[in-house]
């Protein structure tokens, strides 16, 4: 309750970004996945104002088209993989190291999460 009224306190003060990565830091927190603040603070801002609209800040691992979405525009546009490296695979291993029963998988968390999986922390490297 107290760390509640502590998050409420500190939101705030906060810009509307950084509210989003604190509520992903806290997102991960709970799920006990482990996290570099400003690897994933880089990630989120790379998505740009959709962390800010409520259907494209999360994404569904029971829908095709979603999974397409983040193969074909994130890992092989914006990483620079290519289609023949498993990607569907590792998509939906990072879906399932969430929580498979989770419906609410924020796009920035499996975002930071594939770009761990295929070590390209650099493209997000000042």
């Amino acid at each position: 309750m107290l760390y509640n009224l502590l998050l409420v306190i500190k939101f705030k003060n906060m810009n509307k970004f950084e509210e989003k990565v604190t509520l992903y830091k806290k997102y991960m927190e709970d799920r006990e996945l482990d996290y570099n603040s400003d690897l994933l603070a880089a990630v989120t801002r790379g998505l740009g104002p959709c962390i800010y609209k409520a259907h494209a800040e999360a994404v569904s691992d029971a829908n095709e088209q979603e999974l397409a979405t983040i193969k074909n525009n994130f890992l092989i546009k914006k990483l620079g993989m290519s289609d023949n490296e498993g990607l569907e695979s590792s998509i939906k291993e990072v879906m399932e190291k969430i929580g498979k029963s989770e419906e609410k998988k924020y796009r920035a968390v499996v975002y930071y999460l594939l770009v761990k999986k295929f070590n390209k922390e650099s493209i997000y490297k000042k």
